[in-house]
């Protein structure tokens, strides 16, 4: 029996999979606790604009992240910090702090975006890694220096 699942399947498929499966398995399991349809004329033309509208949104989403990258290249963050003498940060710059860096600039990035390879405890220049998108990555570089 063709049926298209509703909801991922261990062992048999992901949700908007048109799937073949024994009658039994269908009727008795993915039919009954509402996991799958069956793939009628009209379930599978909404399977198929659904499928067109989720592709849509992630091409929308990687433009936008696209965008984003373009902004965040040319932006370079400074962050005055209180340090000690050597130039040793008292604590860390923290991917939270470098979030909010980047709302004053007007651009919304969550913290957990932001990559920090390792904690950021002296004063210097830095380039870190933003994750915008699964295929879009963004080089933001950032100046620690010293609060007077």
């Amino acid at each position: 029996m063709k049926v298209i699942l509703l909801s991922d399947v261990k062992g048999t498929g992901k949700k908007g999979d048109i799937v073949n499966v024994a009658n039994g398995y269908a009727n008795n399991y993915l039919l009954k606790n509402k996991l799958a349809e069956f793939a009628s004329k009209n379930a599978l033309n909404k399977n198929l604009n659904q499928k067109q509208s989720e592709e849509h949104r992630k091409q929308e989403e990687k433009k936008e992240a696209f965008e984003t990258k373009k902004t965040i290249e040319q932006t370079k963050l400074v962050l005055s910090v209180k340090c000690g003498e050597s130039g040793k940060l008292f604590g860390a710059v923290t991917s939270k702090e470098l979030s909010e860096a980047l709302q004053e600039k007007s651009i919304q990035i969550d913290k957990r975006k932001i990559v920090l390879n390792e904690n950021i405890k002296n004063t210097g220049n830095y380039i870190l890694d933003v994750k915008l998108h699964p295929e879009v990555t963004a080089k933001l570089k950032v100046e620690i220096v010293l609060k007077v």
